[in-house]
């Protein structure tokens, strides 16, 4: 047995998306880590291909989604197979200054992680396969975990422990968390497929609304590949032969050939929440926090947007903000969870009718934490944001009079404060703060600040470095704003 002696801050146990988007996180700021992955190399499958617009947006923070866009493409028009005829849908693309990612993209989840390890390395870091979580016990100052590798096992030592590891988490089931929920008795098939005879223009659909003969096709842009998602019969082929079989069988079809399985998987769908996401120094995220039917791509989405709120968390504190901050995490996101497992139970069900429609609530975008803990009450507001909202993007001008956008002076590790014409009056400069201010450095041209966050002159909104909400006040109420950041880490300069 070989020992690290070096503490690491975080060890993040599982390099899927949740872990691999905690890692890029905690490397922009400076944060020391180890991110371990059991499976000898990554995952090969499309499983988690929806992107939600809210995800797009911490993507584009944390400096990847131009790639990921590119790696995959929007959602095809839903093609319907029915005894009536075929029915068509297709999304409509909308922008709006406030929010500019309002359509889903499609980008099998295999090329997302492959987009978030190239970020990973730009920082020097890559995980580790072939690295499993054996073991560890917690004490005041840290965790020391035990790591079977391919040179054998390691003991190492870090003052956080971040299980990231998936619904049959090792890291919740060592730490004793219960797993409420039931079986939702879907047992169904997804596969990435290589087919001849199918459109590429479509996603095409049979069977739904008829228990158990459910069948879809969809191209997944950015390979050669279309996602099969199934019901699953008795005793499913996994074979080609028995793919274009079953193809043949559920569509009436026999056109559709299907040349080659690259990934498959057979599963019982669920729906679980974890009855705590914090133990000590301990945590879990993502899927081992909870799991969920696929209806509403939600799942991948929420589990990225688990880390990024508990990122930045993680290194506020280990910069010496208190330890209570680190339990705002579960507050703020096992509520945001229990939610999504419901509209994805709710979404299922409609489908088992053969009725699904994907409406805003499946974008995230009005996903907050009002009247939480870190939501600083700064008087009624009759409009405009409120303390816990999403912070809106805009576009404004420079006073160099380049244009540019909210969300490019809000990206990075950092807290943004803007104020909107607030003369001379300015907070003493903080380390890890940047001040903004509409009618100084900045200008609202369009008034699209104005209409997004109604702030009015005078008026203060600031910006957490996840994008939300935390306190808008007036200038004279700017001494809540100062208590509020001593609090959370954000130190003044001296």
């Amino acid at each position: 047995m070989s020992r690290r002696d070096d503490q690491l801050d975080v060890l993040i146990v599982g390099a899927g998306a949740s872990g691999l988007t905690l890692a890029i996180d905690l490397a922009r700021r400076g944060v020391s880590f180890r991110l371990i992955e059991k499976s000898a190399k990554p995952f090969p499958g499309s499983r988690g291909k929806g992107i939600q617009p809210r995800t797009m947006e911490v993507f584009e923070d944390l400096g990847i989604i131009d790639r990921i866009v590119a790696s995959g493409g929007e959602y095809p028009t839903m093609r319907q197979y029915t005894e009536n005829g075929v029915v068509e849908k297709r999304g409509e693309r909308k922008w709006t200054p406030s929010e500019p990612y309002q359509m889903a993209l499609l980008v099998p989840q295999f090329l997302t992680e492959r987009r978030m390890r190239e970020r990973l390395a730009e920082f020097g870091y890559a995980p580790e396969f072939s690295c499993e979580l054996v073991g560890f016990e917690q004490d005041a100052d840290g965790v020391t975990a035990r790591i079977n590798t391919p040179e054998g096992e390691q003991t190492v030592r870090a003052k956080y422990l971040i299980g990231t590891d998936g619904g049959s988490s090792f890291v919740r089931k060592s730490l004793g968390i219960g797993f409420p929920g039931k079986s939702l008795d879907v047992r169904a098939i997804v596969a990435d497929l290589r087919v001849d005879g199918l459109e590429w223009d479509a996603w095409s659909r049979w069977g739904d609304g008829t228990r158990g003969r459910e069948f879809s096709l969809c191209p997944l842009y950015g390979t050669d590949m279309y996602q099969c998602l199934a019901a699953a019969p008795a005793d499913p082929d996994l074979t080609a032969e028995g793919f274009t079989a079953l193809a043949r069988e559920r569509t009436g079809r026999d056109d559709i050939v299907v040349r080659e399985v690259s990934w498959a998987s057979v599963f019982e769908m669920q729906a679980r929440l974890a009855d705590t996401y914090r133990v000590g120094r301990v945590f879990i995220a993502g899927d081992a926090a909870h799991v969920h039917p696929p209806t509403g791509g939600q799942g991948l989405n929420t589990s990225v947007q688990d880390v990024y709120n508990l990122g930045w968390k993680l290194a506020a504190v280990l910069d010496g903000a208190p330890d209570s901050l680190l339990d705002t995490y579960e507050e703020e996101r096992r509520e945001v969870a229990q939610g999504m497992l419901g509209l994805s139970t709710k979404l299922l069900d409609a489908a088992k009718q053969g009725r699904m429609e994907r409406g805003r609530e499946v974008m995230q975008l009005d996903i907050g934490y009002p009247g939480m803990t870190l939501a600083v009450h700064g008087g009624d507001r009759e409009k405009g944001v409120r303390a816990g909202d999403r912070a809106p993007d805009a576009p404004v001008t420079g006073a160099g009079g380049l244009a540019t956008r909210l969300f490019l002076l809000y990206q990075g590790p950092h807290w943004t404060l803007l104020g909107y014409e607030t003369g001379t009056a300015r907070p003493a400069a903080r380390r890890n703060l940047h001040v903004h201010v509409v009618g100084d450095d900045i200008r609202d041209t369009d008034g699209h600040v104005r209409d997004a966050y109604g702030l009015e002159p005078g008026e203060w909104a600031l910006i957490r470095p996840d994008g939300y909400v935390a306190a808008v006040v007036s200038t004279g109420e700017l001494g809540k704003v100062e208590a509020f950041l001593d609090n959370v880490g954000v130190r003044p300069v001296r």
